[in-house]
């Protein structure tokens, strides 16, 4: 990520989002519709790739560790496409045993098996005209994977206890946090079911490498936990913001929206402290590893003046109004931190 703003499910994977944010146009971004925050250069390949596969119909891997957003990518690619009016369905391979799983992407005949009273259109049928998304497909079972190979080439399929051939007409998107290639040479992933999906792959950056991304989705997620919980929304300290950044967030984006869930919900005195954030987090500052803690609030204080001054597009005063600031201040700062430079490339 790559959070969906009221009207998605917020328990989403994600990179971070605003919300139906709307195709952004110049300075270099990519103008796709996504829910996604940030303003890296990580995050913006990760956009132009999908604004050039989005239009087409091809099969899209899409690859990352857990927490990254991989389902953000899949619905940007969707949205961005010419079936976004149809549905968008995800499946977790890897969260029901297999005969279920079977049921759930296929569907069933009634009196398939025991307990099938009723006949039920399975995933693929409801993505008809669509798109379906296999999340960790690393995880489907070698016996199931076969079974996919037929719909991903001819889209055609039966279901479970059926004779009649279904044909659908449906894009499919997996994703996965495994690495299929090794699971390949392990036996563990059929290599033609392989070389059917990664037709194009797209791979969701770590936070730990989109780093200058934390202050923007801290923030987002400071107001949505704030919205929740019914609270008006903390500032979070300097100190608090350089430890979120020093951090490598082995959960990735869905950690740090944890992390500050929790000091929200935690959090007394209309701040966010060091002391409010999780032991994981404040912990792994000390190690050898860390950026010491005064070049960290240095290089935080910077991507919050960029992101401040992107968002109000190049006003000075308006930017400081977002962070709180005069703009006679917001002027020394600048000044104090060389980032006058910077500013003049971005803008």
């Amino acid at each position: 990520m790559l959070v969906c703003s009221p009207a998605c499910n917020p328990n989403l994977p994600t990179l971070g989002s605003v919300g139906g944010r709307p195709p952004e146009k110049g300075n270099g971004r990519s103008a796709i519709l996504h829910d996604m925050v940030g303003s890296s250069a990580r995050l913006e390949q990760v956009l132009q790739l999908i604004a050039k596969v989005a239009p087409t119909d091809a099969t899209v891997l899409i690859g990352g560790e857990t927490g990254t957003g991989k389902e953000l990518v899949a619905r940007a690619i969707h949205r961005n496409s010419l079936r976004a009016g149809g549905a968008f369905v995800a499946i977790n391979c890897a969260a029901m045993p297999e005969h279920l799983l079977e049921s759930e992407l296929f569907g069933h005949t009634r009196g398939a098996f025991t307990g099938a009273v009723a006949e039920k259109k399975g995933k693929l049928e409801m993505a008809d005209g669509g798109t379906l998304m296999l999340d960790e497909i690393g995880e489907m079972p070698l016996a199931l994977q076969a079974k996919l190979l037929r719909p991903l080439q001819e889209q055609e399929f039966e279901r479970l206890g059926g004779t009649r051939p279904i044909r659908v007409n449906v894009r499919i998107l997996a994703a996965t946090n495994a690495e299929l290639r090794g699971a390949i040479g392990r036996g563990e992933f059929r290599p033609d079911l392989y070389y059917r999906l990664d037709v194009v792959s797209v791979h969701v950056p770590p936070l730990r490498d989109r780093r200058e991304d934390i202050p923007a989705l801290a923030a987002h997620f400071v107001e949505q936990s704030s919205a929740q919980a019914g609270r008006k929304p903390p500032a979070i300290s300097a100190e608090a913001q350089a430890c979120l950044g020093s951090y490598d967030w082995p959960g990735n984006v869905r950690e740090l929206r944890h992390a500050i869930e929790r000091a929200v919900v935690l959090g007394t005195n209309g701040s966010i402290r060091l002391e409010d954030l999780p032991r994981t987090v404040i912990g792994a500052r000390a190690t050898p590893s860390r950026r010491a803690f005064a070049p960290a609030v240095r290089e935080f204080k910077k991507q919050l003046i960029l992101n401040a001054v992107s968002e109000s597009g190049g006003c000075y005063t308006a930017a400081g109004a977002i962070l709180g600031m005069h703009p006679n201040n917001l002027h020394r700062l600048i000044r104090k931190l060389n980032l006058k430079d910077a500013l003049r490339k971005q803008f």
